[in-house]
């Protein structure tokens, strides 16, 4: 699988922003209950579709349950820092061509920091 494939869509992003804030793994239902709380517009085979996608990309894994092998409890394969640097990689090779120091130069230019961002920029900077 490319570098895009591996990274969360958009819409798979919402389903593992639940996971990663859910302290305990998580049935189908339960992510499922939590993503209608937040947009009604997925249906509940969709999400299931999302989860089985991110499953199929390693961001997503999961247990069966002993009790009942019909139920998984799915958990983070991926920490969000871990999918965070790889979008980040993704984005810069995509509109930048790989080139760095031009993507950083475009993102702080178009940005508006105030001093406080700009010294912590500058502390970063000096790592």
């Amino acid at each position: 699988m490319s570098m895009e494939q591996q990274t969360p869509s958009e819409t798979e992003w919402q389903v593992m922003e639940i996971v990663w804030a859910s302290e305990t793994s998580l049935t189908s239902q339960e992510i499922i209950k939590s993503m209608e709380q937040g947009d009604k517009s997925l249906s509940p085979k969709t999400i299931r579709v999302l989860i089985n996608r991110l499953c199929q990309k390693e961001i997503l894994d999961y247990t069966v349950d002993e009790k009942d092998s019909r139920v998984y409890h799915y958990y983070a394969a991926k920490t969000k820092e871990e999918c965070i640097k790889e979008k980040s990689r993704h984005f810069v090779d995509s509109y930048f061509s790989g080139n760095q120091t031009k993507a950083l130069a475009t993102l702080i230019t178009g940005a508006h920091l105030n001093d406080a961002q700009m010294k912590e920029l500058r502390k970063l900077l000096d790592m």
